[in-house]
């Protein structure tokens, strides 16, 4: 591995199928590394969902404000377009910006999905996480693992959507990023 080469360790991907809760999986190790004091940026995905539990909106939360951001715009049930909201990717891709910025121990983006592996969304959030040499956590849907993979070059390790494998790759992560720094 040369130099500029970012170690595999440091990347990980959650492969996840649609009946996955990834979004309450890395949500959910995302507070409990924050609750331990640990110095975490990037954002993770929450979704606001009706009484009869069908999602109706999707925010990310900002690892490092705790701010919500609003992901999705409110399209009627027929309608064929990206549900998206462009402001709302534009204040995520900020978020993850400041993570780099500010040297988080980690940065959690919350998925690399059909936006990302057709070159849009977060995509160039991911690449500037990973020429930056920090951990990176992400989720990827199984239909997008192939791009995922082109797009790290193969690098990176994949994880099944368990808490024990991304606990699991943590502590690995955390004990590398040590041994860099102490060598």
């Amino acid at each position: 591995m040369t130099p500029t080469e970012p170690d595999a360790r440091r990347i990980a991907a959650v492969i996840y199928r649609g009946d996955d809760d990834v979004d309450s999986l890395l949500a959910d190790f995302a507070a409990e590394r924050l609750h331990a004091g640990e110095r975490l940026g990037g954002l993770v995905q929450r979704n606001i969902k009706d009484a009869s539990g069908r999602r109706v909106d999707m925010q990310v939360i900002d690892l490092m404000t705790g701010a919500a951001i609003g992901i999705s715009q409110t399209l009627g049930g027929g309608a064929g377009s990206c549900k998206l909201d462009a402001a709302g990717l534009a204040d995520s891709a900020q978020a993850v910006t400041r993570a780099i910025a500010g040297n988080a121990a980690l940065v959690i983006i919350n998925k690399f999905s059909k936006q990302e592996a057709t070159g849009q969304g977060l995509r160039a959030e991911f690449a500037e996480t990973i020429v930056a040499g920090l951990p990176l956590l992400t989720a990827v849907p199984e239909k997008c693992a192939e791009a995922w993979r082109d797009f790290t070059g193969n690098s990176g390790i994949e994880l099944p959507c368990e808490r024990a494998a991304i606990d699991a790759w943590w502590r690995e992560a955390v004990a590398a990023r040590s041994d860099e720094t102490t060598g």
